[in-house]
Formats: C-alpha cells, structure tokens, sequence
C-alpha cells in the first residue's frame, strides 16, 4: 500500500518515519510543509496540490500527522489555525482514500472529572481546540470512513516539548514552578505511532473516532519530577502550583484522561504505562 505521512517533520511524524522501517511492506512517501532529508514539500491546504500528488504516486491511505500546535498563538491567528486543523481536512478527506486523522483532548471542556469517552460532548474552550473539533467534523462529512485518533500531552525525543523543556530549566534554575492541579497523561509519540500502524495494518478497517493516550495519570508537577528523576538533575527544587499562579493566557483543561477502551478492544492491544514510554524516550536523549 502507497501511504502518504503528512506533517513528517513534527514530533510524530519523525517518529513514524523510524517506526516505518519496522514496517516495511508498505511505501511511504513523507511530506511536510517544509523539505528535509526524505521529507518532500507538500501544502496540506492546497487542494490541487494534494490531488496532484495522491495521482502521482496512486496514494492509497493519508495519515496526517501536521496541525497547528502553539495553544496560545491560535488565539491571535485564528484563521491559521484553521486553516491547517481544520479546512486542510476538508482536501485530504476529499482525495478518495482513507485517512486517519490525529486530534486532541481539547475538544473537551476539561471540566470532567472522569475519562472522556469518545462519546461524551465535546465543548472547546480554546480556538486551538475549536480548530481541532471542526477539522473532525470536515474529515468526516468527507471521507466517512476515515480514523480519527485523539490523543493528549503529546512528548518525543524529536522536536520541542515539556519533557526537553524541563530538563533544560531543571538544569538552569535553582527553583521550578509546575502546575498540580491539571491532570492527564503523557504520550510517548512513538507509542501513538505504533498504535497508527496498529490501525493500518488490522485486517479489517475499523473507522471511527477512537483515543489513545498511555496508560495512568498525573499532574504536570509529577510528570516533571520524573522527568528530572530520570535525567540524573538533582539541583533544582520543583515547586507545586496552581494554574491561576501561572497564569495561561489561555484556558488549559483540569482534567483531560482519555478513555481508551474503545482502543484497546477494537484492536486488541495492550498499552504502556506512561513512566514505561518516558523511560523509553530519556534512553532515546541520554544517547
């Protein structure tokens, strides 16, 4: 099968393209909105653009991995955001083939203090969020039969994250701030990563919006302490605080856990625990 990976330079997509070896009965072709080594240029908004290359190489699935991530600037630049998490949706879902589809927990309100189910309403609170619940509903009107995975405190070895960014400032300060009252679950992008080739490689076609996250659950401020525990930084003390402390300049869900049993039924796997997947990712950056 011919399988187009858009957004290949972003955290997931990078590590779609190492797990893609692993997988070598298919041909992949990586695209990003930027060229890189093994990465072609593909804008994702430009319809005729994504057509012409779908013909070219006779694509037959479209795993979008690019979105618009920067939670705050969305704020300011509405019409970016959606113009990449949403109205790009529109021309991949339009291309005559399946798609499968990575979105997010801030479809969510976050208010809940269960784990959302793909099921319970969705009520964003951001226009991050907004933008991504809008490019689900214009994926789906599109292609019917696409694979919508939402998934949440997304963490790699590529790119930028909370997981570098900790370590960085637990290297440079004394005394480290970290919210405690927001609670969710770490994701190693390469472990949704292997969950998206759970999916391709099923042999029935499973369409639907499902989530996937790593397994337990934690605050910012525990994730932190593991991180720093895990990278040997010893000097710096990281202090609990609440999120008015911080003070966002834009709303971040309280509690954003991911019930994942639909997942986990449909596809028969059994998913690791956070820890396990950051234990796997620091390997990856002591190297």
């Amino acid at each position: 099968m011919n399988i187009l990976i858009t957004g290949s330079n972003g955290q997931l997509g990078s590590e779609m393209r190492v797990l893609s070896a692993a997988h070598p009965k298919h041909q992949y072709f990586f695209t990003d909105v930027t060229e890189s080594d093994g990465v072609q240029t593909l804008d994702i908004t430009d319809r005729e653009a994504v057509s012409a290359f779908v013909s070219a190489y006779n694509i037959e699935l479209i795993v979008n991995c690019a979105a618009y991530t920067n939670v705050d600037k969305a704020e300011e630049d509405e019409a970016t955001a959606n113009k990449i998490n949403a109205e790009a949706l529109s021309v991949l879902g339009g291309q005559g083939v399946r798609v499968i589809h990575v979105s997010t927990d801030y479809v969510f309100s976050g208010d809940e203090h269960v784990p959302c189910r793909e099921s319970d309403p969705v009520a964003p609170r951001t226009v991050y969020g907004s933008s991504k619940l809008r490019g689900e509903k214009l994926l789906l009107a599109a292609c019917p039969e696409a694979v919508i995975l939402r998934t949440a405190w997304l963490y790699s070895s590529f790119g930028n994250n909370f997981v570098k960014t900790m370590i960085r400032l637990g290297k440079e300060k004394e005394c480290l701030g970290v919210v405690f009252d927001q609670i969710g679950t770490p994701t190693y992008a390469a472990d949704l990563a292997e969950a998206i080739f759970t999916v391709i490689e099923s042999p029935v076609w499973r369409s639907g919006i499902y989530h996937f996250t790593n397994e337990g659950v934690c605050s910012w401020y525990d994730f932190t302490l593991a991180i720093h525990a895990l990278a040997g930084v010893k000097e710096c003390k990281v202090r609990p605080i609440l999120s008015e402390e911080y003070q966002y300049k834009t709303p971040r869900p309280h509690y954003s856990v991911l019930d994942k049993s639909k997942f986990k039924k449909t596809f028969g796997v059994e998913i690791p625990h956070w820890m396990d997947g950051l234990k796997r990712c620091m390997e990856l950056l002591k190297a």
